[in-house]
């Protein structure tokens, strides 16, 4: 993305645009950023990337750090991106709900969606142990290893399961990671049947997640919510109880959307 060779190629307005986006999706790759390494991922002159990012700081979408005078996104970004969600009110309903989740259970709650074929994190609610897994809103994980993902995949209509899955990447994250189409479509049949999805140390070391999926007013899965368990506090024992605990929270946002007949309870 050198500075020189877009401006040739590209008019000015064009050139600007890819700029300003390049440097919004390398700010939202790291948590925070410095002039040097932004410079250097991009391809853009110094001088070139500090006039942008002051202008994106006079719009509101980065900020720099005071101690570090490193550059970072805002919550504006977020913002925006919200607007862009298909139930923009799905985090406002969600939100209580994980809380409570993340208070009886101690672990880290997610909620995330679907996007291309990956789901993004819409929000989470941290553990209130030191000890907990690394996550952040905003961050892409894959279909066939998270328990979201499955139970979004599995609750889908076949025709748009299929299309999705088309543009799946079946990479091999942990020796315990279903890295085969067959294999998953086989897990997915499991995971509609048990009325849960789980992670069993796939994606993750150490890592055990068990979620569920939220649905709108015709049936769809919009989104799934998620509890991460470090392996040495997740209990089996105790799987029923919290699967539950996710099921009563996703009744009540399914029923928020519209959905009438929640499917979990057939």
């Amino acid at each position: 993305m050198d500075d020189d060779s877009l401006a040739g190629k590209q008019p000015e307005s064009v050139a600007a645009v890819l700029k300003t986006f390049g440097l919004l999706q390398a700010l939202g790759d790291r948590s925070e950023s410095g002039i040097s390494d932004l410079s250097m991922r991009l391809a853009m002159p110094k001088a070139t990337v500090y006039r942008f990012l002051q202008t994106m700081i006079t719009l509101g979408y980065v900020r720099q750090e005071a101690d570090s005078e490193r550059y970072a996104l805002t919550m504006k970004v977020y913002e925006l991106g919200t607007k862009a969600l298909q139930y923009p009110e799905l985090v406002d309903l969600a939100k209580n709900h994980m809380q409570t989740l993340a208070d009886k259970t101690g672990e880290t709650v997610h909620l995330g969606t679907l996007i291309d074929s990956e789901i993004i994190y819409l929000h989470k609610v941290d553990s209130s142990h030191a000890l907990g897994m690394y996550s952040r809103i905003g961050r892409r994980a894959p279909l066939h290893c998270t328990a979201i993902g499955k139970v979004l995949m599995a609750w889908d209509t076949p025709e748009h399961r299929d299309h999705v899955l088309q543009g799946a990447e079946f990479k091999p994250f942990r020796q315990t990671t279903i890295a085969d189409r067959q294999a998953y479509e086989q897990e997915l049949k499991q995971v509609k049947a048990q009325g849960f999805g789980e992670d069993r140390e796939e994606f993750e070391d150490h890592v055990r997640c068990v979620g569920v999926p939220i649905f709108d007013r015709l049936n769809r899965p919009v989104a799934g919510m998620s509890i991460s368990f470090p392996i040495f506090r997740y209990d089996p024992a105790r799987a029923q109880e919290v699967v539950a605990l996710l099921r009563d929270a996703s009744r009540d946002i399914s029923a928020r959307l519209g959905c009438t007949h929640f499917p979990l309870d057939e």
